[in-house]
């Protein structure tokens, strides 16, 4: 059981001023204070730097934050599960990002839903900074990233591997056309918001090639994955996406392929739990069980 002084200096982690950590703890400042200070009493180190008003983590105060981080949440974890009224029942909560969400998770819940029909299911969708702030408070058990994340502060395993391709409308002139990078940047580029993975992923490519966003002389931003496939299919431009996310639009000549030329990319999904939770092997026999059920190698 974590003890109650690590929780007020997970809060004081993520508030960074004693007075605000205090008010929402519903307790004293200098009670604040005494809680840190018996933890560096305890441990023999320093835990936060202030300088300037600034309020920051030592280097063992990153540690401790770590390793606190897990014992919380898998300190609710066991409150939910003693809370189970129906010890019969299934009880799973992760998130995912879009394209994984969307385009991975459907034919994968569909199975697990068959196979136990009294599960109950709670998947967030959004993210990855969002998802793993979920994580790291215990809202969700795991969660399958697309895209980078700071790997040495979680443990995780490759869920799949997936092609980022480009795309247009079948009726474009590009499709099948073997090009080169530079010369589809007469096209429209239609993509995601900044801050998206596959914005973020499209724009490292860029950078690898001397190039970016502005070399395209035309550029749309839609929020939402199918906007931008209607946007492509009637020929307003072309786009990036994980294959995933259009392979049934291929299948039906709903979309083409833009073949260009020395261009191979894969990047990885990524099942994600927080690093040496007590849980560790549950969430691999989840991870086991999902791609059994329709995760790709």
């Amino acid at each position: 059981m974590l003890d109650f002084r690590h929780e007020t200096f997970l809060a004081l982690c993520r508030i960074k001023n004693y007075t605000k950590t205090a008010e929402f703890l519903h307790m004293t400042q200098p009670a604040v204070t005494q809680h840190i200070k018996f933890l560096e009493n305890y441990y023999n180190v320093k835990l936060f730097n202030y300088e300037r008003k600034n309020l920051s983590l030592t280097r063992e105060g990153e540690l401790l934050y770590d390793y606190a981080t897990t014992m919380s949440a898998d300190n609710k974890r066991i409150k939910d599960i003693l809370a189970e009224k129906d010890t019969e029942s299934i009880s799973l909560s992760f998130g995912t990002t879009l394209t994984v969400g969307e385009y991975v998770m459907p034919g994968i819940l569909e199975n697990m839903l068959e196979k136990y029909p009294g599960i109950r299911i709670t998947m967030s969708v959004n993210n990855t900074k969002v998802l793993l702030e979920k994580l790291k408070s215990g809202e969700i058990n795991f969660v399958i990233l697309e895209g980078s994340f700071e790997k040495t502060k979680y443990d995780s395993v490759l869920f799949s591997k997936e092609e980022f391709i480009a795309v247009c409308s079948p009726d474009s002139e590009l499709k099948n056309k073997q090009v080169t990078l530079k010369e589809i940047l007469e096209e429209r580029i239609i993509l995601r918001e900044n801050g998206s993975g596959t914005r973020d992923i499209f724009e490292h490519i860029l950078y690898r090639h001397n190039l970016s966003i502005e070399s395209f002389k035309r550029k749309c931003e839609a929020g939402n994955i199918s906007v931008i496939k209607e946007l492509v299919k009637k020929n307003f431009g072309i786009t990036f996406l994980y294959k995933a996310a259009v392979e049934k639009e291929l299948a039906e000549n709903q979309l083409g392929r833009i073949n260009i030329a020395g261009f191979s990319e894969k990047y990885e999904f990524n099942f994600v739990f927080l690093k040496d939770s007590i849980y560790k092997k549950d969430y691999l026999v989840w991870y086991n069980l999902m791609k059994s059920f329709g995760g790709k190698n």
